[in-house]
């Protein structure tokens, strides 16, 4: 039996590890973001928000948050800062509760400016890593990412 019990504190310890690597590694890239963002004169969730929209798809606010992990209220802000501005549009969608969000040709134009040097970086770095790698690191993280929203009863 004291066996199995220190196989099982070897496997959480080691598990532990594994996890604790995992969640520095992606604060890191949070804080690269972050550091990007303001090298760029923009906040980190008006970035999310062009990054959301930059593949020409309209999206209602509803979904912009679930996939982006972002607060209501905070997208509600910057959607509204980027419609004064011309960077967004709204448009009538299937749920008269919420419109689209859908980037205008201005503000098509300053996501490809903003978000160029975000894409250089990350293609480098993904070029890189899968070079080294292979692509299926990312299909273990998603992997692990569902195991995680399961385990934590997360149902979106």
């Amino acid at each position: 039996m004291d066996k199995d019990i220190n196989d099982r504190v070897k496997n959480d310890s080691r598990e532990r590890d594994l996890v604790r690597r995992l969640m520095v590694s992606v604060n890191r890239i949070d804080g690269i973001w972050y550091r990007l963002a303001r090298k760029s004169g923009i906040k980190v969730n008006t970035l999310s928000l062009f990054f959301a929209l930059d593949d020409g798809r309209p999206r209602t606010q509803a979904e912009i948050c679930e996939e982006w992990l972002m607060p209501k209220t905070t997208l509600n802000t910057i959607v509204r800062e980027c419609v004064e501005d011309g960077y967004i549009k709204l448009l009538p969608s299937y749920n008269v509760k919420e419109k689209l969000v859908k980037l205008t040709d201005k503000g098509r134009s300053y996501a490809d400016e903003i978000l160029a040097l975000f894409y250089r970086v990350e293609d480098e770095a993904m070029g890189k890593t899968v070079l080294e790698r292979g692509p299926d690191f990312i299909d273990s993280l998603e992997l692990y990412t569902d195991n995680l929203k399961k385990e934590a009863g997360v149902k979106k």
